[in-house]
C-alpha cells in the first residue's frame, strides 16, 4: 500500500512538472508584420500589442513582431493577410487603398487641420464603413493607427512654393492619391519601396520623398536629405488589421482579448505618433536639416484638381461622405 502511494505521488509530481512544458509546446504563435523601423510608434505599439495578448492569455498565444518589412512591403503583407499566410499587420493607408479604394479618401490634400480631427473621423461612421469594406476583402480591422501628416524632403533646394517642386523627382508609395497630389504640385513622381528609399536617395535615383516626420526620423532619411518642407499635404492612417482566416480560428474569448489589446495599442500608438511630431522638428533641425514652411493657400489652390478627380471617380460617393464628416 505504501509503495502504491509513493508511485502515485511520483506520477503526480511528474505530471505537474510536465504540464507547463506541454502548455508551452501547444502555445499558438501568430506573426505581426509591418514596415517601420524599431523606435517608430508603429513598432512600439506592435510590441505592446504582442505583450498584452501574451499576458491576457497566460502565454497561450504569442504574437511575434517582424519589423522593417522583413516579410515584404505593405502590399505583399496585405496579399499574405488575405490568403491567411500572415496573421496581423500594421499596414499603410496607401497599400490598403489598392484593395479597399475608399481608404484613399482619408488622404485628400489638406483635409485635416490636425490629427485629432482625423482620429475623430476614423472612430465614427466613416471608420465603421471602412471596417465593413475591409472585412469584405478578408481582413478584420483591429484599430486605425496613425501615420501622421506627411511632409516633403529633398536634397536639391528649399521648397517654399509649388513652383519649387517643379522638376524634382519625388518618391511616393504606390498610392494613387499621393501621386495625384505630388503631380498637381508639379513634381515628377516615382514609386520605390520604402525599405529601398534610403539608398535611392543616397544614390540620386530620386531627389526627394514625402513622409511623416516619424518615418523620416526612424529611417534616418535626414542623413541623405538636406531640405525639409512642412507641407502637411495629406493625412495618413495605419490600418491595424488581422487576417479573417486567423481571426476566425480564435475563440470568442480570445477575440475579445485581441480587441482589448488592440484598443490599448491604438491609443498608445496615436499618443506616441503625436508626441513624435511635436519634438521631431527641433530634432531634425539639430541634425543639420533646413526646415521651411509654406504658403498653405498656394498649395491648397494647386491641389484643387485632386478633389475634382476623386469626387467624380469610382468612390466619389464615399469621398463626399468623408468630406461632409470632416467638415
Amino acid at each position: 500500500m505504501q509503495r502504491k502511494t509513493i508511485i502515485r505521488a511520483v506520477l503526480a509530481l511528474a505530471a505537474a512538472t510536465l504540464a507547463p512544458l506541454t502548455a508551452q509546446a501547444q502555445a499558438t504563435k501568430l506573426t505581426l508584420g509591418h514596415g517601420a523601423a524599431p523606435g517608430n510608434p508603429r513598432h512600439e505599439a506592435a510590441v505592446l500589442f504582442a505583450e498584452r495578448v501574451k499576458a491576457k492569455t497566460g502565454g497561450r498565444i504569442e504574437v511575434q513582431v517582424a519589423h522593417s518589412a522583413q516579410l515584404g512591403d505593405d502590399a505583399a503583407m496585405i496579399t499574405a493577410l488575405r490568403s491567411g499566410t500572415l496573421d496581423i499587420s500594421a499596414n499603410s493607408q496607401g497599400a490598403m487603398a489598392n484593395v479597399v479604394p475608399e481608404y484613399a479618401a482619408l488622404g485628400l490634400p489638406f483635409l485635416f487641420a490636425d490629427v485629432q480631427k482625423a482620429w475623430a473621423l476614423l472612430d465614427g461612421p466613416v471608420g465603421e464603413e471602412l471596417s465593413k469594406r475591409t472585412a469584405a476583402k478578408g481582413m478584420v480591422v483591429l484599430g486605425q493607427w496613425d501615420n501622421g501628416i506627411r511632409h516633403v524632403t529633398n536634397g536639391k533646394r528649399a521648397v517654399k512654393a509649388p513652383a519649387d517642386l517643379k522638376g524634382l523627382k519625388i518618391r511616393t508609395p504606390p498610392d494613387t492619391m499621393t501621386v495625384d497630389i505630388m503631380q498637381a504640385l508639379g513634381a515628377d513622381t516615382q514609386q520605390i519601396k520604402f525599405a529601398e528609399l534610403y539608398v535611392a536617395l543616397q544614390q540620386g535615383v530620386v531627389d526627394g520623398q514625402e513622409n511623416p516626420l516619424a518615418n523620416i526620423a526612424s529611417a534616418k532619411l535626414y542623413e541623405v536629405q538636406k531640405y525639409l518642407t512642412l507641407t502637411g499635404h495629406k493625412y495618413e492612417a495605419n490600418p491595424f488589421v488581422m487576417s479573417k482566416r486567423s481571426w476566425d480560428k480564435l475563440s470568442p474569448a480570445d477575440q475579445k482579448v485581441f480587441t482589448e489589446a488592440a484598443a490599448e495599442a491604438t491609443q498608445t500608438q496615436r499618443k506616441l505618433s503625436r508626441e513624435a511630431d511635436e519634438k521631431l522638428v527641433a530634432d531634425l533641425k539639430s541634425r543639420g536639416v533646413q526646415i521651411d514652411t509654406v504658403d498653405r493657400k498656394a498649395f491648397v489652390e494647386a491641389t484643387k484638381p485632386v478633389y475634382a478627380k476623386w469626387t467624380s471617380g469610382p468612390v466619389g460617393d464615399f469621398v463626399k461622405q468623408v468630406l461632409q464628416q470632416a467638415q
